[in-house]
């Protein structure tokens, strides 16, 4: 018989334990993908995952799975999981508590002798947020074979490094990152349990969240070409200040964003560089990442419209010039109705309080949806906080998501 307080104790375990996998200890979880922390995690995880009862690889990507056979292998298979990444300075709940939650799903499948028509799957995604090279979904997509060597020699981190070279030195051949991609057929259902990131679900006292769908997100690096010259010696009317014109397009993100508010679209400036960077020194070059993010597509396209005109009026006026790299592009999704309505039955008819939500966030279920029917549950986050040492969500919560979901795949029907 199921027992909450069993399952949130080896969850509360196995979070506890993970979290010393990081290069900022006490300062927050920073595991940047393919480094010295993914790989003590990865190793972590492979020991849970084989302690639980699967059968464990690690794949051309980095991603580590584990599989326990169902009763017809040839079947779709039912997946369910999330990344082992982090952000710098984040927290130690956002996607490794999906990952620790698929993995005590195999706990308890076993210890109730339960085996499903299909195998199912526990997965940890390499490099979901993105935050080392500027990229995301990384592992998601090399599972659906939306990934080569090429476009792993394309992006680089701030010191020059390219996810290529980054993965040889994690022991990985990027010449074989297409061996990531699963065959035609593999990829069933997949489920992922997540904190929510937000304060909705606290706010409103519901126990579980269910996820509706996930926004679209608009990745950019941008770049303005002005001229240096003397911060003192150069009159206002004959600068061309990269930096100057890059607050203005900056000031216009916001702005546009605002107009989109039906939409609930957003728009962050993450990181902005100036080059020479001199106190002294009108900056001849200026560069800043665009993250747009919204649940309508016509929003996230208005407001980069808008960008570009505003770019372009900022720098015709002074003889500048701009170029926009874009980094990442994924469409709005909605999440399967018939999985919504399983779980929203399964926490009802253990009266779990649930609310039905969007999220702001990207997740591997975004990618993942186009491709296969997908469903998320979201367990509330204290305060809201995440990405930030403060993140938090206790673990009887993640107990609630994971009981919801055993019951769920034990009533699924066959491919």
């Amino acid at each position: 018989m199921w027992n909450c307080e069993k399952s949130a104790a080896r969850i509360e375990n196995d979070l506890n334990a993970l979290q010393a996998f990081t290069s900022t200890p006490g300062a927050g979880c920073t595991r940047l993908p393919f480094t010295k922390e993914t790989r003590t995690a990865a190793d972590y995880l492979k020991q849970a995952m084989a302690t639980a009862g699967l059968a464990v690889t690690e794949d051309a990507a980095g991603n580590v799975i584990g599989v326990r056979a169902g009763r017809d292998r040839s079947l779709p298979a039912i997946v369910c999981g999330s990344h082992y990444d982090s952000v710098v300075h984040g927290g130690n709940y956002d996607g490794i508590a999906g990952v620790v939650c698929a993995i005590e799903l195999a706990r308890v499948l076993e210890e109730e002798h339960v085996t499903l028509a299909a195998d199912y799957v526990a997965i940890a995604f390499m490099d979901e947020e993105g935050c080392r090279f500027g990229t995301g979904y990384f592992g998601s997509r090399a599972v659906l074979g939306e990934m080569d060597a090429a476009e792993c020699r394309t992006f680089s981190d701030l010191d020059g490094i390219t996810v290529y070279d980054a993965m040889k030195s994690y022991g990985l051949d990027p010449e074989r990152i297409a061996d990531a991609a699963w065959p035609a057929g593999r990829l069933g259902r997949y489920f992922e349990i997540h904190i929510e990131q937000g304060r909705v679900l606290e706010t409103c006292g519901a126990d579980l969240g269910i996820v509706s769908g996930i926004v679209g997100i608009h990745r950019a690096r941008v770049t303005i070409e002005g001229r240096a010259d003397h911060a003192g010696a150069t009159p206002m009317h004959l600068r061309r200040d990269a930096v100057d014109m890059a607050a203005q397009v900056i000031v216009e993100a916001g702005r546009l964003a605002r107009q989109e508010k039906e939409s609930g679209a957003v728009a962050t400036i993450g990181c902005i560089e100036a080059d020479p960077g001199a106190v002294n020194v009108i900056a001849g070059r200026a560069a800043f990442s665009i993250d747009v993010r919204s649940t309508d597509a016509a929003a996230i396209d208005c407001i980069l419209a808008g960008l570009r005109r505003k770019l372009d009026d900022v720098t015709h006026d002074c003889g500048a010039s701009w170029t926009a790299e874009q980094t990442l592009a994924v469409a709005p999704v909605r999440m399967s109705e018939d999985l919504q309505a399983r779980l929203s039955a399964s926490a009802a008819s253990y009266q779990y309080a649930t609310h039905v939500l969007p999220s702001g966030a990207g997740h591997d279920a975004l990618p993942i949806s186009s491709h296969a029917e997908t469903a998320m549950l979201f367990v509330p986050s204290r305060n809201g906080r995440s990405h930030a040492p403060e993140e938090y969500t206790p673990p009887p919560a993640f107990a609630k998501a994971v009981h919801v979901l055993f019951d769920v795949l034990r009533t699924l029907p066959a491919n």
